[in-house]
């Protein structure tokens, strides 16, 4: 069923998010923003995060998580740590979140217009996939990069 992969896959990317956040071998180095890059990493996951807990988490899951989209990309010098924990919520949110559907909800247009047409929560849920994937590609390019110790 669709919704076991899709959990699979959020899971996986989201573990491989930890690990590069992790692995920053000097936690300034998360919010480097250098030679043409735009956003740091540290803003990358905060973005990842709040996408995550916005369409999954508060629309699915009922969370009541209220997003603030500038902050994700203004914030700087959050502690590895508290970004650490709060991709551990984000996998605990869509996780129960993704439990409550089936392939009716599935099917079903999705709530929020996200895109310039409506969508069904099927299409929205395998778009998130592949943009935590894009994002979590470039914290691994930045850190590769910029994470000088």
């Amino acid at each position: 069923m669709l919704v076991e992969t899709l959990k699979g896959l959020f899971y996986r990317d989201l573990n491989r998010l930890k690990i590069e956040i992790a692995s920053y071998s000097r936690e300034e180095n998360i919010w480097i923003v250098d030679r043409g890059i735009a956003n740091s990493a540290g803003n990358l996951c905060l973005h990842l995060i709040g996408n995550l807990q916005t369409y999954i988490g508060a629309e699915i899951g009922k969370t009541g998580y209220i997003r603030n989209r500038e902050a994700e990309f203004s914030l700087k010098d959050i502690p590895r740590e508290l970004l650490l924990n709060k991709i551990d919520d984000t996998i605990n949110v869509v996780d129960l979140a993704l439990d409550k559907l089936n392939q009716y909800n599935l099917a079903a247009i999705y709530p929020i217009l996200v895109f310039e047409k409506k969508t069904t929560t099927e299409y929205l849920l395998v778009h998130l996939t592949t943009h935590l994937t894009y994002h979590l590609g470039q914290i691994n390019y930045h850190r590769r990069l910029l994470d000088i110790g």
